[in-house]
């Protein structure tokens, strides 16, 4: 794979999986909203603090994530789509898009169960059929940070069934996204930072 779009910082903190060419998509149609994610995968750290922090509804991770892609004028969006059949009207629920902007869908999955992936990519498949998403984008966790979680005391939080990158490749591959083109970065271990 030709990750030579993305800054070094990227490619040696991040584990990447472009599929459907969504790289080439997103650096050459959308290049604003490009650059807003390489900005702030770039600015991101995985803070000591952060992963013993109780997360209640949503970790400290993600909300960092989710705050600074807001503060760049991303939504979090929902959908009100339907088929009509004749006259027929059959609605198509969505689930909601963590930030979105110009066609651009992403979600963080930090510590959810792994059927958030299912969820998810689903979404990016039916709204990329409806022409309202162009490129779905999901930043999870790679399956090394366990080693790290666990010298935490924190690895029963972190669990098999909960998301990273080996829940999720599987699930891509088996074409869970449809057409929709998907870009995925996991967090790794030099992302990591004792504060």
């Amino acid at each position: 794979m030709d990750f030579s779009n993305l800054p070094a910082f990227i490619r040696e903190n991040y584990e990447i999986v472009d599929w459907k060419h969504a790289i080439a998509i997103l650096s050459g149609d959308f290049q604003s909203e490009w650059q807003d994610i390489v900005t702030i995968l770039s600015e991101f750290r995985l803070y000591r603090s952060a992963i013993l922090t109780p997360g209640g509804g949503k970790s400290p991770i993600a909300r960092w994530i989710d705050e600074k892609f807001f503060g760049k004028g991303w939504i979090e969006k929902s959908f009100d789509t339907k088929v009509v059949i004749d006259t027929v009207e059959h609605a198509t629920p969505t689930h909601k898009v963590d930030c979105f902007k110009n066609l651009v869908g992403v979600e963080i999955e930090w510590n959810n169960k792994d059927p958030f992936y299912d969820r998810d990519l689903n979404n990016f498949r039916l709204l990329y059929e409806l022409r309202a998403l162009s490129v779905g984008v999901m930043i999870t966790r790679s399956d090394e940070l366990q080693d790290i979680f666990n010298e935490l005391g924190k690895g029963a939080s972190y669990g098999a069934s909960t998301t990273h990158m080996s829940k999720l490749i599987p699930r891509i591959e088996g074409g869970g996204s449809g057409g929709c083109p998907v870009l995925v970065f996991g967090i790794t271990k030099e992302l990591y930072v004792e504060d």
